[in-house]
């Protein structure tokens, strides 16, 4: 099946949903309506306009989008779209279009706007297969035509309607371990938009705990969420064996279990040694941002702990007088190294 003809059956499933808060005879155009398709952003040159109760979009964007190709004939008023051996015909005007011979009722007919060939959602309403979700919260559209199911989810966790966090947003369900998702997109460092086999979209945690997915520009925005949060607590005084949890006084391993668990759920064991014995084995120069650096201190093989930090740097802490900082990992420290680890 042609999969341009299920992105306009998608999007055609879309439009009442789209239109039960505007008048029912009102003509407006919506520049705030953002539509992905698969992910990625389209472009209109021509905004949807909502017309007696349907959306109108610009008809070759929707196409091309997908690959087909669309031919406009100025003297019959007819727009071709060809893709994959299906070709799609419909006359401007009319509340009938033909799918090769099939014929296919449109719910209002479509119209020039700005020169643009602008066609109603339920256009193809007939052709189902893509899967398509109106996003209250955001003003958006989503249009996935997803067939494979590559990540797994490895902890039970929410799909919700929109991302936020808990209880901000309403759960759709509850995902089992080993149920298969599509990610359709990353919202943010904290948020995975999926789809499900049920063909249901929604929003899950991105933390790396709850599935196999990474990607790595996802990795580089949880760094950067990372590296964010722990320098809130710049200059946060030095105290060996500062009690876990608290926020007033930290030691070099109760700050990354703090700042580990707080932003990304990971769950740290408290002293340096066994933090080390978590994640995988990195070399110093591939180093990426959020890995952790161990090093020799008190006589122990491994006392120490610190966040890299990207451009040569650490966050870490372990003086009276600078407490939580960035520095610079030199010589000094190099010398004293003993492994990095990876955890996300």
């Amino acid at each position: 099946m042609s999969t341009y003809f299920l992105t306009g059956a998608a999007t055609a499933l879309l439009s009442v949903s789209l239109l039960q808060a505007a008048p029912a005879n009102a003509a407006e155009i919506d520049p705030s309506l953002s539509v992905f398709l698969d992910g990625r952003q389209l472009a209109f040159q021509t905004q949807p306009v909502i017309e007696k109760g349907s959306s109108l979009v610009p008809m070759r964007t929707i196409f091309e989008a997908e690959g087909a190709e669309v031919t406009w004939n100025n003297k019959t008023q007819t727009v071709t779209a060809t893709k994959d051996g299906v070709i799609l015909t419909y006359r401007l005007g009319e509340t009938t279009a033909y799918k090769n011979q099939e014929r296919l009722n449109l719910p209002v007919p479509g119209k020039i706007i700005d020169k643009t060939t602008m066609v109603p959602l339920r256009f193809i309403s007939e052709t189902l297969g893509n899967v398509v979700k109106w996003h209250e919260y955001s003003g958006s559209i989503t249009i996935s035509s997803a067939r494979n199911y590559e990540t797994a989810v490895e902890y039970g966790i929410n799909l919700r309607v929109s991302p936020g966090k808990e209880n901000d947003s309403d759960v759709i369900r509850m995902l089992p371990k080993n149920e298969q998702v599509h990610v359709i997109r990353e919202i943010n460092a904290d948020w995975l938009e999926v789809q499900t086999k049920d063909d249901t979209i929604g929003f899950i945690s991105a933390k790396p705990m709850y599935t196999d997915y990474a990607s790595p520009a996802l990795v580089d925005k949880q760094a950067d969420e990372l590296l964010a949060f722990g320098s809130k607590f710049l200059a946060t005084p030095y105290e060996f064996g500062a009690k876990s949890g608290q926020t007033k006084t930290f030691d070099c391993s109760s700050f990354v279990q703090y700042v580990f668990n707080e932003v990304l759920a990971i769950d740290l064991p408290r002293v340096s040694y066994d933090q080390a014995l978590k994640g995988k084995e990195v070399k110093v120069d591939e180093l990426r941002k959020g890995d952790l650096l161990f090093f020799s201190a008190r006589g122990l093989d491994i006392g120490h702990v610190g966040i890299y930090a990207g451009d040569g740097r650490v966050l870490h802490t372990y003086s009276k007088v600078q407490g939580v900082h960035f520095e610079d990992f030199d010589d000094g420290w190099k010398k004293r190294f003993v492994t990095a680890r990876r955890l996300f």
